[in-house]
């Protein structure tokens, strides 16, 4: 590392980086209606294992016949737009399937523009699941039953977080599904897609649980765990049901990988348990109410374990806690390894991201961590999160390996704290160079990053930068980085110790 005094050259502004966030887990809700009267929602739910017998049986028939009058079409009218689809619009219809109809510039030019997805029965009196994407926007919303009947639907609250709508219709006796434990799911099992795709009617495909607790597929700050089959899903099954071989509902179809807009054998789906959570708050509230502890975080990769000197690969590492915010009163520190949250197992920086959301606000939650090799439990008290913080974890982009070298920095004085936006109370080394060829730009050092830390060691200017780092043996080096209004740790390596 070289010590270099010159000014960098203007750079992009740095957005702020928001701290994690958070309500509750919920099988029944009750809110008040638009006349002040308690409104009322009863699932069904079995949340008793799988019978995971291997032989093939010869017929879904009876599964489909018990389902399908569960699903619904959901036909949504909203204004038109007198412009073009652009590029990036239209991938992102091929994603999350939009308007359903096929002339989309002739679309463009209409009054009024219609949009067809699918949804499900989620209680007898009437409320209506489905994708956030499918009624975006909907002047009008029409729910046609598989027994033939339309009604107009009332929306009771949009969670576009989670992708997830709440609908209700006039009617009673309806026939609901039952939901499973989506937890419970295993890569493997056997899952029935249902929906209507392209228009054409109720239609049923058949697959597997490819993969479980998907994340980032959106490209988004959303709050996603999806479920990923390899059962056709196309446009027009969004919101559409994903049930188990009993029948019951794991998830809700709401998006696609695909280069043509139809299926490849990639879909996603909501797990039911996150619908559930969202459900019972926009019930309660009319609005989804999400935790928050101040932290934020990111996945333990094999190198950050390498420098941490432990042999822990999963949990979700600190990289900043908030000043004053519910983690800070807790105890907890940078560099913490959060390794249970609320008793329960925390593999990733999503899971935990995930789980404070569905806590609700003012709970007292246990959380096991690992801090310098030895385990300790502290408590923490959520809060509830402000509408303007944005959920996310924080977990570097590019893979967390390399050393320091090729890497030159200068002292973070005045003009450059205007340029980056950096606070006077972050103290450190900012990063003017990095060798693109070297192990440091692989590792994900970037120009504009600010050295705060090297080996735990506390980093205030450029010289302390040069001499953490003079004369050190090949091996892993710790470094914690000020990036876009938040910290993350990035562990370089120059070769094997």
């Amino acid at each position: 590392m070289n010590p270099k005094k010159a000014i960098l050259p203007p750079l992009a502004a740095l957005t702020a980086a928001a701290f994690l966030a958070g309500g509750t887990l919920a099988f029944s809700a009750s809110g008040p209606n638009e006349n002040g009267a308690k409104a009322n929602l009863q699932l069904q739910v079995d949340n008793s294992p799988l019978n995971r017998d291997v032989k093939l049986g010869n017929s879904f028939a009876p599964i489909v016949k018990s389902v399908t009058p569960s699903v619904v079409k959901v036909f949504v009218t909203t204004g038109g737009q007198h412009q073009q689809m652009s590029g990036a619009d239209m991938e992102q219809f091929r994603k999350f399937f939009g308007p359903m109809f096929p002339d989309f510039d002739q679309q463009q030019q209409n009054p009024n523009q219609h949009a067809l997805g699918s949804g499900v029965v989620m209680s007898q009196n009437g409320y209506i699941l489905t994708n956030n994407h499918v009624i975006e926007n909907a002047k009008e919303i029409q729910v046609a039953l598989n027994d033939g009947r339309s009604f107009t639907a009332k929306l009771i609250g949009t969670d576009p977080q989670t992708d997830v709508a709440l609908l209700k219709i006039e009617a009673n006796n309806l026939p609901a599904v039952t939901m499973a434990d989506s937890d419970a799911v295993e890569v493997g099992d056997v899952v029935l897609a249902i929906g209507n795709p392209f228009g054409i009617g109720q239609t049923v495909t058949e697959g597997i649980v490819s993969a479980k607790d998907r994340t980032n597929i959106s490209g988004g700050d959303q709050d996603e765990d999806f479920i990923q089959t390899d059962a056709a899903i196309n446009p027009g099954n969004s919101g559409g049901a994903l049930v188990d071989t009993q029948g019951r509902l794991v998830g809700i179809n709401t998006s696609i990988l695909s280069r043509t807009g139809g299926n490849q054998g990639i879909g996603f789906a909501v797990p039911s348990n996150l619908c559930r959570w969202v459900v019972d708050s926009l019930v309660k509230n009319g609005k989804v109410s999400r935790g928050f502890i101040g932290v934020v975080i990111q996945d333990v990769t094999p190198d950050l374990a390498k420098a941490f000197k432990t042999n822990r690969s999963v949990g979700a590492l600190v990289s900043e806690v908030s000043p004053n915010g519910p983690a800070e009163a807790a105890g907890l520190k940078s560099g913490d390894v959060v390794l249970q949250y609320d008793n329960k197992p925390v593999d990733n920086s999503m899971q935990l991201k995930l789980r404070v959301a569905e806590t609700s606000p003012g709970a007292n939650v246990p959380l096991q961590i690992d801090r310098n090799g030895e385990t300790k439990t502290v408590s923490v008290v959520v809060k509830e999160r402000s509408g303007a913080t944005v959920a996310q974890n924080d977990a570097p982009k590019s893979s967390d390996q390399g050393s320091l070298n090729g890497v030159t920095v200068g002292d973070l004085n005045q003009e450059l704290r205007t340029q980056l936006k950096v606070a006077n109370t972050v103290q450190g080394a900012v990063i003017e160079e990095v060798d693109p060829s070297s192990a440091s730009a692989e590792a994900g050092l970037k120009v504009g990053d600010i050295i705060t830390e090297i080996d735990h060691r506390s980093i205030k200017s450029a010289q302390e930068a040069v001499e953490a780092t003079s004369g050190k043996p090949n091996g892993a080096t710790l470094v914690k980085i000020y990036r876009n209004g938040g910290s993350r740790y990035v562990a370089v390596n120059e070769g094997s110790e």
